[in-house]
């Protein structure tokens, strides 16, 4: 009795604290946050029609690579400021966080592959929000930090000619906006921001995001994509189309004019690839999981950090355990997990993930959340998997390859494989392929397993501020469909009540609105 009076105080406290500043994080006007009129019926579609499921995210990600084609003037100029950087010998910074920090450590490390042993290879930089820890759990409260943002600039080093490209899914994450404005004070190299919303939308939405786009010394590309296929989920559509505009700006950089032809060639091969070919993988992910199972996801080093990056974000987005860290010994298992087969030893697998030695944050009024030692206990080498299987011994235990054979991109569960023809496409576009395909498949996993509704994220976690909103706001649409209304305040204190009491992977939303629905309210 005593516990749970002291859990309803503290979750009071924390929603009025919250709605102190909510006023900050209020984003459901945002198009990348509204329901997409294409998928209001995705979950249904996940477990009835998996084909039909497919088709439809395949056309909306056919819609997004077109944004990128009608962009193409912006990113050029983009293109021509990080050649002549990085002929004047300097070195170009790529930011994000979250979705958008995990798509710059991409373009870093497909860097890395084109200019292996090259002079070239270390000016470009990449960091997120908590540093490389966060590339596997995102670190809570660092994207709600506008300060933490500069702080990780200026520890990187970044100089008065050097380049800043930041990317923001929404145009309105605080972190990304203060790495921006201390790059636009630090470097007489004037900053990218690159976005999702359009700036009038910003304008009414966010006030921080004014300091960007009204700002005269920062460059800004806004890629209006529109909503989401599952709506709010950015690590989708947005985060494709930010790293097809930053790597091909990066790829062509000694001849900008040629930047259009990667977004053009990339779009044209996705309207005719056969994406359908991954239905048979999609029902037997579903099936392992729904039969008590745990899947191994293994990749070749040149689409690690893909298939990385696709296992890690399902956490937050289907309230999954996340990967286990040996720091958290009593942690549960998550579904599934993620392994370099050839790596000798953990630091050996980050190695071959990232392409460079990993960049923690050892800064002490953090706690350690994000230090080298949090770091090295996410382990990427075949020996977590032996552990795990040691861990659920009665448990099946599948393997799901990813690799790059030949002209071909292959994808297998056991015995189930299919390969989708890659030649002639870039390291960026058989990346974007390799992400699109695993976007889908993982989304269309979680909508087997009911872990949202139509295509509203009831299961999203809310680890910082702009999820809490979205969690709020994805209650209010549940009770609105059962004809009941109530106020934002009222959401939120529940949601807060309903941040203590349920377990990792199960839905806040959903207990949230039972919560409620208990009250009598």
């Amino acid at each position: 009795m005593i516990a749970n009076m002291a859990r309803s105080t503290d979750a009071h406290a924390r929603s009025e604290a919250f709605l102190a500043i909510s006023s900050q994080y209020r984003l459901g006007a945002l198009p990348t946050e509204q329901s997409h009129p294409l998928t209001r019926e995705l979950s249904t579609l996940a477990q009835n029609d998996l084909p039909r499921a497919i088709a439809v995210l395949h056309q909306i990600d056919c819609n997004a690579l077109g944004v990128v084609v009608d962009c193409i003037p912006a990113i050029q100029t983009l293109s021509r400021s990080i050649g002549k950087t990085l002929d004047a010998g300097h070195r170009v910074f790529l930011c994000g966080c979250g979705a958008t920090g995990r798509l710059s450590l991409a373009c870093e490390a497909l860097w890395r592959m084109e200019h292996d042993r090259d002079v070239l290879a270390d000016r470009v930089v990449a960091f997120m929000a908590g540093g490389d820890a966060a590339l596997v759990r995102s670190v809570e409260h660092f994207e709600d930090r506008s300060e933490y943002g500069e702080r990780q600039l200026r520890g990187l080093g970044f100089g008065a000619e050097d380049l800043l490209v930041a990317c923001t899914e929404g145009g309105e994450t605080p972190f990304v906006i203060g790495a921006t404005l201390a790059a636009a004070d630090l470097s007489r190299n004037a900053p990218f921001f690159l976005y999702c919303n359009p700036d009038n939308v910003l304008r009414a939405a966010a006030q921080r995001s004014a300091q960007v786009i009204d700002d005269a010394r920062i460059n800004k590309i806004c890629l209006p994509t529109g909503p989401m296929a599952l709506a709010g989920s950015t690590r989708m559509q947005a985060s494709t189309v930010l790293m097809l505009a930053v790597g091909s700006a990066l790829q062509h950089h000694r001849d900008p004019q040629t930047v259009g032809e990667c977004a053009r060639s990339l779009t044209a091969f996705w309207q005719h690839a056969a994406s359908a070919l991954i239905e048979p993988l999609i029902v037997r992910e579903a099936d392992c999981y729904a039969r008590g199972g745990y899947v191994a996801y293994e990749a070749d080093p040149d689409c690690a950090l893909t298939v990385l990056t696709d296992t890690t974000e399902r956490a937050p987005t289907f309230s999954m355990h996340p990967f286990e860290n040996e720091q958290d010994p009593d942690s549960p298992l998550s579904l599934c997990c993620f392994v370099v087969p050839g790596a000798a030893d953990r630091v050996d697998a980050w190695q071959s993930i990232l392409r460079r030695a990993p960049r923690p944050l050892s800064w002490p009024d953090t706690g350690g959340v994000a230090s080298r030692e949090r770091l090295m206990g996410f382990d990427f080498s075949a020996a977590h998997v032996r552990w795990r299987e040691r861990l659920a011994p009665r448990a099946r235990h599948r393997r799901f390859a990813a690799g790059i054979e030949g002209t071909h991109l292959r994808l297998s569960l056991d015995d189930c494989a299919c390969t989708f023809p890659v030649d002639g496409l870039t390291r960026l576009q058989t990346q974007l392929v390799l992400k699109m395909l695993l976007n889908t498949h993982s989304t269309l996993v979680m909508g087997r397993l009911g872990r949202y509704s139509g295509n509203v994220m009831t299961w999203v976690r809310a680890t910082n501020n702009k999820l809490v909103d979205r969690a709020i706001r994805n209650v209010a649409i549940l009770l609105e469909n059962r004809g009941v209304r109530m106020t934002y305040e009222q959401i939120a204190h529940a949601c807060f009540v309903a941040m203590e009491t349920t377990p990792a992977d199960e839905s806040l939303v959903l207990a949230a609105a039972q919560i409620l629905a208990q009250r009598g309210c």
